[in-house]
């Protein structure tokens, strides 16, 4: 598998996974700083399409890899597992937004420290 065949399957596994999660394509493209393009190819999960990406995007794409990984590990619903991104949050840091309105409105710390 070639770099570019990872990136490509990290970014449609992100895709997914922001899909579960209920986000928009505009928070997922803000999320993990793709294009609208990139984004919807990567939702139909194309097999003759395959993306460049920079190591910021596959940066971003790790932490919602690993993000779903916690959730995971900490919840047994997959209700709870896909839910939680998008459920108001009143803990230090989401100040009564979910963790999706977060990663989406803020930059690179903001989804490292979530």
């Amino acid at each position: 598998m070639t770099n570019k065949d990872k990136a490509t399957t990290g970014l449609q596994t992100a895709v997914t996974i922001l899909g579960k999660w209920g986000a928009t394509s505009e928070q997922g493209t803000a999320i993990l700083r793709v294009s609208p393009d990139s984004y919807a190819r990567a939702m139909r999960h194309d097999p003759e399409w395959q993306v460049n990406l920079d190591e910021d995007q596959l940066t971003r794409i790790s932490y919602v890899l690993n993000i779903h990984a916690a959730l995971r590990l900490i919840f047994d619903n997959p209700s709870n597992v896909y839910g939680f991104m998008s459920m108001v949050n009143h803990n230090e840091g989401f100040n009564g937004r979910s963790p999706l309105e977060v990663i989406a409105d803020s930059d690179l710390v903001s989804l490292r420290e979530t």
